[in-house]
């Protein structure tokens, strides 16, 4: 009898033992590995604002809640409140040549202007960690559109899907199509798991730029910056460029077609999208999108191109980015290219029809995304989704959608 007890308590003792472990893995996927799918770093909205005439709330709109991004499961890092600019607040100006993929701070790098106690400039590198310089070489035509696509090193589902979409650069016969996602850097442990599928996933597509920057939300500014300062280094003699993000929909073949008209000579001192005119700083101290008076003190923005969609000419790339050198530093990214713009006293262009670059969600019907360049909030399977329903029915969707309201209303 008293084996039998001895073997009854070590049974249960091992069976306490396999449950407390499991108890303890649960705990460490809840709280660490299983990332945050609300409040990415890099989702985008517009606050409620202030227009002239009074409170303007803008106009956005995230469709489906089940509409959330599925992805590659590596945990995002929760940062800090405070940890905004990774120490870095400014880029400066680079013109030096590094080898693609370079690693050494000392190669290519472009330098950060950074104010310190008594108010002057002082500069920091931010070194490429990942960089394809050769993209834009004299042995091919110059590029006609180079695509600037700000995402994070988890979004590896978005960025397959856009290589297979409206980011594939033989979608335009003829023209030179170049495609460049921008990173910054993940910091502690799950930073270093991230970059070795990063440098993988670069070496496989050469389609990646990171430099030595914490990347999130309020570094947006740092990114788009980074990206034009690349045009202006690498790739002068491309015709346009888009900034967008990783979860948007692009019409490319309108936008290449309609908008920019490759028969005609290019643009200069072109810069469309979204435009948000008469748009005042949001003060409210509890708001993504607060702008305290003493970062800007102003009563209005200039007018600003949404962030989530905008194309300029190749010449805008350099003149952005050297104004960006004596203007202060805004987290909002579109706001602060728009502070640029004024100093540079060139009014953004307003859109064919303002239904062409839309920053919130428009809902699918063939027809209508036949006639547009931009929509917002896309999970990567949808993309994939309504790319493909798209290409298969752009030459009559809108005359199946009339035959179809024609039978209803018979």
């Amino acid at each position: 009898m008293q084996w039998r007890r001895r073997r009854c308590c070590t049974h249960t003792a091992k069976l306490l033992y396999l449950l407390s472990l499991l108890g303890v893995l649960i705990f460490l996927v809840h709280q660490v590995w299983l990332p945050k799918l609300t409040g990415t770093s890099m989702k985008r909205g517009f606050p409620v604002v202030f227009r002239a005439g009074g409170l303007h709330a803008a106009k956005w709109n995230l469709s489906s809640q089940h509409s959330v991004w599925r992805f590659l499961l590596i945990p995002e890092l929760r940062f800090r409140a405070d940890a905004n600019f990774s120490s870095h607040e400014k880029l400066g100006v680079s013109s030096s040549e590094g080898n693609s993929h370079s690693t050494n701070p000392q190669t290519e790098h472009v330098s950060q202007r950074k104010q310190d106690a008594n108010g002057t400039q002082t500069h920091r590198p931010f070194p490429y960690i990942i960089n394809e310089p050769d993209k834009c070489t004299e042995n091919r035509p110059a590029p006609f559109l180079v695509f600037l696509i700000a995402t994070e090193a988890r979004q590896v589902e978005a960025r397959n899907a856009i290589r297979q979409t409206w980011g594939n650069t033989s979608l335009a016969p003829g023209l030179s199509l170049i495609r460049l996602f921008l990173l910054g850097k993940t910091e502690g442990e799950l930073g270093l798991l991230q970059q070795k599928m990063l440098q993988a996933e670069s070496q496989r597509h050469r389609d990646i730029i990171q430099q030595d920057f914490l990347d999130s939300y309020k570094n947006l500014t740092i990114k788009t910056l980074m990206g034009m300062n690349w045009v202006a280094v690498h790739c002068q003699q491309a015709s346009y460029v888009m900034k967008t993000d990783s979860d948007m929909f692009v019409n490319t073949e309108y936008l290449i077609y309609k908008l920019l008209k490759p028969e005609l000579k290019p643009k200069t001192n072109y810069f469309t999208g979204n435009n948000m005119r008469g748009f005042a700083p949001n003060r409210n101290k509890n708001s993504k999108w607060y702008m305290s008076p003493e970062q800007y003190p102003d009563e209005k923005y200039p007018t600003f191109c949404s962030g989530t969609g905008y194309v300029f000419s190749g010449d805008m790339a350099g003149k952005i980015y050297q104004t960006s050198l004596s203007t202060p530093h805004l987290h909002l990214e579109d706001v602060y290219v728009g502070i640029c713009l004024a100093k540079l006293r060139i009014e953004p262009t307003p859109p064919p029809n303002g239904f062409l670059f839309n920053h919130w969600r428009v809902a699918y019907s063939s027809c209508k995304y036949s006639h547009l360049i931009t929509s917002h909030g896309f999970s990567p399977n949808e993309i994939l989704k309504y790319w493909h329903h798209l290409q298969g029915n752009k030459r009559n969707a809108c005359i199946n959608m009339l035959k179809g309201r024609a039978g209803r209303a018979h």
